[in-house]
């Protein structure tokens, strides 16, 4: 199919709309995505924003084509963010991290919501990892209800490198009232005080976790996107002493910023995303690669998933590139699958690959939607997907577009 050019344009293969809803105005979708059922059937979408002034959204997606904001709330203030979020049953864990302050301003770290009600939302506790040096949470991850995984500052940690502020943590949340640190891990060179690491020289993003992901068919090991670090392994079995097990670092020469590490544990596929950081494919090219993992102690790429078109996307206005993907989330309210990959590409949209030879991903559908009203960018830019056990696919505009229902034909 020939792809027209112009952003102004919806383009689609295998991917049907069913409805857009721009959340009141306040369309600036995270990396939060996340599905809760109600005692009498409902489903809410819960969704972290990009930045303030809002906080999270709970859009009722019962019936995709007709979705209802149900409740929206505010930040304490306008320089934090909550770009990350997890539904693990009737909690929601949003996460918090301040920005343009220093020192930083609080409340920074992690909300531990009851949705069961999801009109009116309580909060149950506020989980603090501010400090001089901790700008607190951008990534949660939690799939059993009682530890939350997460890239974080601390009270205590001091980086060698500014752009290092972020390490893995491990929360115990079995008590919600009172969540404790079970555990932390972080590359050897990142405290101060430590031989500093070497630096990127095109594009410096510093070596800290991003995503941090844990399965129930391996909870002795998380799979961690670590920026400048490349993708990371850990041991969890004695979660207050995580080891390394494995690990891949391709930056440089290409331009760092790993962002997601997700196992096909049925395929022993590593599957690891880079984030697109700039605009106008500055940083191009930032890729989805396909790891062979049989032996996780040497773990090697195999193939990435086939870009949208650099001379069609690149300069279609903000981002173009990998970052996240569906992450076969372990919820009964969750679609998974080992063989089909789900990602978006910002301005290249959300995007399904064929993985039956995983040294030749087939590209079996996409969705750009045209420019939001409003977008500064002139362009959508999607950020994140989620999809749900029905086979909808949901997924987020970074700046105004809102939330789009889909519905895959493949």
């Amino acid at each position: 199919m020939a792809i027209n050019p112009s952003a102004s344009q919806t383009l689609s293969l295998n991917m049907k709309l069913l409805s857009n809803h721009d959340l009141g105005g306040f369309g600036g979708i995270g990396e939060g995505m996340g599905m809760s059922k109600t005692a009498d059937g409902r489903r809410i979408m819960w969704l972290g924003h990009e930045g303030p002034p809002k906080n999270f959204t709970g859009v009722d997606v019962t019936d995709p084509a007709k979705p209802k904001m149900i409740v929206q709330t505010d930040l304490p203030h306008n320089k934090m963010r909550s770009n990350s979020l997890e539904v693990c049953g009737n909690y929601l864990i949003v996460a918090h991290q301040i920005r343009g302050t220093n020192p930083p301003d609080g409340p920074a770290g992690f909300d531990i919501w009851d949705i069961s009600k999801p009109e009116t939302p309580k909060k149950i506790c506020h989980y603090d990892t501010s400090g001089p040096h901790s700008w607190g949470v951008h990534c949660v991850w939690c799939v059993d209800g009682e530890f939350v995984h997460m890239s974080s500052g601390a009270k205590d940690f001091e980086p060698n490198n500014p752009n290092d502020h972020q390490i893995y943590q491990i929360v115990d949340i079995r008590n919600p009232s009172k969540p404790v640190e079970a555990g932390r891990w972080w590359i050897p060179g990142q405290k101060k005080g430590e031989t500093p690491l070497p630096r990127n020289p095109n594009f410096d993003n510093g070596y800290r976790p991003h995503n941090c992901m844990v399965y129930p068919q391996r909870p002795d090991r998380a799979y961690i996107g670590y920026i400048d670090g490349g993708v990371i392994i850990l041991d969890i079995s004695d979660k207050a002493h995580p080891k390394q097990v494995g690990s891949f670092n391709y930056s440089p020469p290409f331009n760092g910023f790993t962002h997601t590490a997700m196992p096909l544990f049925s395929r022993d596929i590593l599957m690891v995303s880079d984030e697109c950081v700039y605009d106008d494919g500055k940083d191009w090219p930032k890729l989805t690669w396909v790891f062979d993992m049989r032996n996780e102690k040497n773990i090697v790429p195999v193939s990435t998933l086939p870009l949208p078109p650099v001379e069609v996307f690149a300069k279609r206005g903000g981002r173009y590139g990998s970052h996240n993907m569906h992450e076969n989330y372990p919820s009964p309210l969750s679609w998974r699958s080992d063989d089909i990959v789900v990602a978006t590409f910002f301005n290249g949209g959300v995007r399904a690959y064929d993985l039956a030879n995983p040294y030749q991903p087939k590209e079996i559908g996409y969705f750009v939607p045209g420019t939001p009203p409003m977008s500064p960018k002139g362009s959508a830019q999607i950020n994140d997907v989620w999809i749900d056990d029905r086979g909808i696919l949901f997924c987020g505009d970074r700046f105004t577009g809102g939330l789009y229902a889909l519905e895959m034909n493949f």
